[in-house]
């Protein structure tokens, strides 16, 4: 099946037809205008047939150390049919090895892993690898369904939790742009309890203005401070949680509970058919997102297509390096934490939430 591929250089034009494809808010512009603006290099391709274009790519390029060059990743994408997903990873693929000199072409689609999307990416010669980023096992909710029907699907906890905490003296709410830096004061303070590292302030700003409309962010507020936030990113059809974050005030008042349940109706109020969790664990943060629902999801995970004969090398290097990028990213979460309460930061120490 022949392909033509044309890079597209229109935000407007992009955000259409990854929209019109059904395609998840990370292959969106703003996304990838995000990591253009904090160290990758992004380039936006349409896969056209007869002149009517069927998928759509955004594709992130890191440069890495010699020999391995250029690390070439799809998060979340592409965005097409499953009839065509074979034909559109081959030349994407094609694309990236001849473009890029990539060592690597690794994609972690947002496709049901027993759907027919994974015959088709075993057929394009893509390998299953543990070099995960965004994890596969999560919770999609059907915003197709009623607001009694989700209910009903929740644990009876949840129900409780949720009245209770939408009767406490709080407000719950769509934050603004200026309210961003109380949310990253809430986050940071939830990293440094949970020890898990975070980016520079200026990246999730750049999340803000980059998405826009597609970027919500709601929060709860007792009085004029906020007690706890979440983070979304939106497509037309998916939303996607990215951040929360809560002070022990926020948890007292099962805050989580209310502001959770304010995004969900948001969402379908919009008219989006799915809400992603982003990710299961085994943890405290997980089982509060199983709550949600009686019901699990899996997506097809990360898949690697080798462009290179040093791919083997590649593959065994990789997560050794991740794990000491994560280790120093923690390091510097906490000195930054630490330095905040010197200087008189809050004295709240929250409990992350999901």
């Amino acid at each position: 099946m022949n392909l033509l591929i044309s890079p597209c250089w229109n935000a407007a034009d992009w955000d259409a037809a990854v929209n019109r494809l059904n395609g998840h808010p990370q292959q969106l512009w703003g996304w990838g205008q995000t990591k253009a603006d904090h160290g990758w290099r992004v380039e936006r391709l349409l896969l056209s047939r007869n002149g009517e274009a069927v998928a759509a790519a955004q594709i992130l390029i890191r440069s890495l150390p010699l020999p391995f060059r250029a690390l070439v990743y799809i998060p979340r994408g592409p965005a097409c049919a499953a009839s065509d997903a074979r034909a559109v990873l081959e030349a994407v693929a094609a694309y990236a090895r001849e473009s890029y000199a990539g060592i690597v072409l690794s994609i972690e689609p947002d496709w049901d892993a027993e759907s027919e999307f994974a015959d088709a990416v075993r057929a394009a010669g893509f390998r299953q690898t543990d070099n995960t980023i965004l994890i596969p096992r999560t919770l999609i909710l059907d915003l197709t369904r009623s607001e009694d029907e989700l209910l009903a699907d929740m644990s009876k906890k949840h129900r409780q939790y949720i009245r209770k905490s939408g009767r406490e003296e709080l407000e719950y709410r769509e934050v603004t742009r200026d309210e961003i830096q109380d949310c990253l004061a809430v986050y940071k303070e939830t990293a440094e309890r949970a020890g898990f590292g975070i980016h520079e302030d200026g990246y999730y700003q750049d999340i803000f203005d980059n998405l826009g409309p597609a970027s919500p962010v709601f929060a709860a507020f007792q009085g004029s401070t906020m007690v706890a936030f979440l983070w979304l990113s939106a497509s037309e059809s998916t939303a996607f949680e990215l951040y929360g974050g809560m002070t022990d005030e926020g948890e007292r008042l099962r805050a989580n509970y209310a502001l959770k349940w304010l995004a969900i109706r948001s969402m379908k109020e919009r008219g989006i058919t799915r809400y992603d969790f982003n990710g299961l664990l085994n943890d405290g943060v997980s089982k509060f997102k199983m709550g949600w629902a009686k019901h699990e999801d899996m997506l097809l995970g990360t898949w690697d297509k080798p462009l290179s004969p040093l791919y083997p090398a590649y593959a065994t290097a990789m997560p050794l390096a991740r794990r000491g990028l994560s280790k120093a990213r923690k390091a510097v979460g906490s000195l930054r934490s630490r330095a905040s309460s010197l200087r008189g930061g809050r004295a709240q120490v929250p409990t992350p939430q999901g």
